[in-house]
């Protein structure tokens, strides 16, 4: 299947994906959780830890894809749950019997609490969102990216350009929910505000089915967490089995069983050498006792980007202040825009959608364009270099909020708002720095993390190793709210006030801050050590070496040209 036909996949899926970020779980109802009259640690914690949910589901969404359904077939199902949910969800914020009475007391502890009965209806909404998205979200965009010919240069070239382009279709939905449904929700009713986006997954369904004839469609390929057990347990059972000097004796299959599957042979490697135990041939040749080169490889590199992963839990620990505290912030200052328009405090996320945007555009059409020139490195620079810069950012981003709310603590003590609370006089636009650094540190990481576990991945776990990127983002969530309550319980003690308290005025969020700059300049020294260490997956195509070979030669007959004009 040529160019034209691939560029009409992806056509068709970067618009459904539009759709279903119109609604997209982790930041569109986020605010609801808010409703529920909590204070501002448990409140804060709920929203993580459901977030985490969501974004831990992927994993099982990733398994039932590579091993039973198919990419296809998952995701399908898995969008008609996150409908139910949805649908659940609208009638929980439409139906006064399923919600807490409004209230407006400054102190929301003073509100009366949610009910058993409406906390449970509540969850059992979201919950099911979760799941949904565990169907959704490791699978649409390796379905996306599943359409691109690694053995076709002028494919493989497009491939490099589509994460960027994937994300900011994503964040082009974001920005809707962002601005749009938010204000909706404030301003006119949370029922339409969550009808609006309860028809997001129909229409994304309508117009993913529309390209169904264009589709490539990989097959499942049975677990891989079984597979990945059996190389680990052979290897073990074979311990004192020592490796042969020559790989060819290592046991595997014959091209031709990877041939007529579709799949890729491939060679040992000197990584990991204790796994290569598995493939030592022994008098037993149970599936448990010995396993091809070619699935011990697949196991390796699984392995070797767990460090990777571990070292992206920091910064998507930063991310999920977005849709907490940041907002907390934004409710204690002045919200006036024009007349009588008051911006919500959520619809601030949407600065970080307009960031995100406008530097994937500059970085797609300009940074990678110059950079390559130099680096002869088709993606201008690699994936890890370029999820190092966004781990520099988020150190740039917790500086300028500490910064920013020393600043706004000393404006509320001056006016006598550090004991009574109340509305600090500060436009919220004071917190506009630590938003747009934000898009900008996920034009780099965010974007960089899903690609290259993508990439990185073997050719049958492909689901598997996009649901690392999202794990990463659940694991923050998670590590956020352990920290947020830890802290918390641990400045409150031998009498202190403590960083957080319900007023924020008379908290210490800057000292958070702080703090949370330090654990990423931690973060990103192990990162240097991890990927001092890291070896790329080889290339299952020489399409990526002949596009570095296409720019070299093009850098030189446009310096022979000036050379000769001069």
């Amino acid at each position: 299947m040529g160019g034209a036909n691939t560029q009409k996949m992806e056509r068709w899926i970067l618009k459904g994906t539009q759709f279903l970020d119109k609604r997209e779980a982790d930041g569109l109802l986020a605010p609801s959780l808010l409703k529920l009259h909590q204070g501002t640690v448990e409140a804060s914690n709920n929203v993580t830890n459901w977030i985490g949910a969501i974004w831990m589901t992927p994993i099982l969404g990733a398994y039932i894809a590579d091993a039973h359904l198919g990419r296809y077939w998952t995701f399908l199902i898995a969008c008609a749950i996150y409908f139910m949910g949805m649908c659940l969800l609208t009638l929980v914020v439409s139906v006064p019997g399923l919600k807490p009475p409004p209230c407006n007391d400054i102190n929301v502890t003073d509100c009366p609490e949610a009910t058993i009965q409406e906390l449970v209806v509540f969850y059992t909404a979201l919950y099911i969102l979760a799941i949904g998205t565990g169907g959704t979200k490791p699978n649409i965009s390796t379905i996306g990216a599943d359409q691109f010919d690694d053995f076709d240069s002028k494919e493989k070239a497009q491939k490099l350009s589509f994460f960027n382009w994937w994300v900011f279709s994503i964040f082009f939905g974001i920005l809707f929910r962002n601005t749009v449904l938010v204000y909706i929700q404030d301003n006119v009713g949370w029922a339409l505000g969550y009808s609006i986006p309860t028809a997001g997954p129909a229409i994304a369904i309508s117009v993913f089915l529309v390209g169904i004839l264009f589709y490539r469609h990989k097959k499942p390929d049975g677990s891989p967490f079984t597979r990945m057990a059996r190389v680990i347990v052979a290897a073990i059972r074979k311990w004192r089995v020592s490796n042969p000097e020559d790989p060819k004796e290592l046991y595997e299959f014959d091209v031709a069983e990877y041939t007529k599957n579709g799949k890729f042979k491939l060679e040992p490697t000197t990584t990991l050498r204790f796994l290569n135990k598995a493939c030592v041939k022994t008098d037993s040749t149970s599936p448990w006792m010995l396993c091809p080169v070619t699935q011990v490889e697949e196991t390796k590199q699984i392995l070797r980007m767990i460090p990777i992963l571990i070292a992206t839990f920091v910064p998507s620990t930063m991310i999920a202040q977005i849709n907490t505290l940041f907002i907390k912030q934004g409710t204690t200052l002045n919200r006036h825009v024009v007349n009588n328009f008051n911006i919500p405090p959520a619809s601030l996320a949407g600065f970080v959608t307009l960031s995100m945007l406008i530097s994937v555009v500059i970085y797609d059409r300009v940074f990678v364009k110059v950079i390559r020139k130099r680096t002869k490195n088709p993606r201008g620079i690699s994936l890890l270099q370029r999820m190092g810069i966004g781990m520099i950012f988020h150190i740039g981003i917790m500086v300028v909020a500490s910064m920013t709310e020393r600043y706004r603590l000393k404006v509320a003590k001056d006016h006598g708002l550090d004991v009574t609370g109340g509305q600090v006089p500060l436009s919220i636009f004071i917190l506009l720095p630590q938003f747009i650094l934000m898009g900008t540190a996920d034009a780099f990481l965010e974007v960089a993390k899903i690609e290259f576990f993508y990439d990185q991945a073997p050719e049958s776990m492909k689901s598997l190793g996009t649901s690392y990127a999202m794990t990463t983002l659940g694991a923050g969530n998670f590590i956020s709210s352990f920290l947020l309550s830890t802290v918390s319980r641990v400045t409150k003690e031998n009498g202190h006030h403590g960083w957080i308290q319900n007023n924020l005025n008379a908290s210490h969020l800057d000292y958070y801050y702080a703090f949370l700059a330090i654990l990423n300049c931690f973060n990103f020294i192990f990162f240097l050590v991890v990927i001092k260490f890291y070896v790329y997956r080889a290339e299952v195509s020489d399409s990526l070496r002949l596009l570095g070979e296409e720019l070299g030669a093009s850098n030189h007959r446009v310096t022979d040209q000036e050379t000769a004009t001069i």
